[in-house]
């Protein structure tokens, strides 16, 4: 839906008695998507990486201080206090963030004291995530694979390897939070509706390239500009992917340390697979001969 209102004002019908007119938009399966939803609940490295995270005592001090507030919140929503994990609170502070925003009528018990604690309580859940401990490796299992794309886009474009003048890609706020954390330029708060983190690729006078960065999180202002640390803006392209080398992985799969499927088991799956077919395939058969 974003991807098909940014698209309707870039590419706005000429014909006013048309509303608006379909434009493709590309998706990908979520089990597949990689990029725009790294998959870290299968990726086993990064599991025990928020393990570490969780039994570290800045976070079961924090934990600690919010008891009192959980209590609180179970009797509000109804949910058993050991039900209420920070993600699950996050999903609380979603729906009355989403409700508030929408000018519906917020729970009586939703008063600005509750709100703002929730909200703490998300942004410490977003740093656990993405810093906190082993920013580095959480960055490479994360949004990384996104800055890798885009960096191979960006190669690419210099060999003259890509036509397109714009690449778009439309996810979630947890997409830019995981992106920048991977870029080090993450500011603590959650990405509001419709924010963008823009690159601008530039070819210089001396035929060098440079990457800008910009972040889009209000319409009636302009985009903030976003500095990598170390780097000037524009960054010199060589020099940009040098300080962002160590938070793009070069084999996710390996470095989430999944088990590896065996040979053995992918054919013994097929011939399931066929086995199956062929009884399907069979059973049509007698079902067609029987009428």
């Amino acid at each position: 839906m974003s991807a098909q209102a940014n698209l309707m004002g870039l590419y706005p019908n000429p014909d006013p008695q048309i509303g608006w007119s379909p434009i493709p938009v590309h998706t990908v399966p979520v089990k597949y998507d990689k990029l725009l939803k790294p998959p870290t609940r299968a990726c086993r490295r990064y599991q025990q990486l928020m393990e570490e995270t969780i039994n570290l005592p800045s976070y079961q001090a924090k934990m600690e201080s919010w008891k009192g507030f959980i209590t609180e919140m179970a009797n509000y929503t109804g949910l058993k206090p050991e039900q209420l994990t920070l993600r699950a609170l996050w999903k609380v502070q979603d729906s009355l963030f989403c409700q508030k925003i929408h000018n519906l009528t917020l729970p009586s018990w939703a008063i600005p004291w509750v709100l703002k604690m929730l909200s703490e309580i998300e942004a410490f859940n977003i740093e656990a995530h993405v810093g906190m401990h082993s920013s580095q490796e959480k960055a490479r299992l994360t949004g990384g694979l996104l800055l890798g794309a885009i960096l191979s886009n960006f190669s690419k474009t210099v060999c003259r390897d890509l036509p397109l003048k714009m690449i778009m890609y439309s996810a979630h706020d947890s997409t830019l939070i995981a992106l920048h954390g991977a870029l080090g330029v993450y500011n603590g708060h959650l990405p509001p509706y419709a924010a963008c983190h823009g690159f601008e690729f530039y070819q210089e006078s001396n035929n060098s390239f440079s990457v800008a960065m910009f972040f889009r999180n209000t319409s009636d202002q302009q985009p903030h500009t976003l500095t990598l640390p170390g780097c000037p803006t524009p960054c010199p392209l060589p020099l940009f992917t040098k300080l962002t080398h160590a938070v793009v992985p070069q084999d996710w799969e390996a470095e989430c340390q999944n088990p590896q499927r065996s040979p053995g088991h992918t054919v013994t799956a097929l011939a399931v697979a066929l086995g199956l077919l062929s009884l399907a395939l069979i059973g049509l058969g007698i079902f067609h001969w029987r009428k």
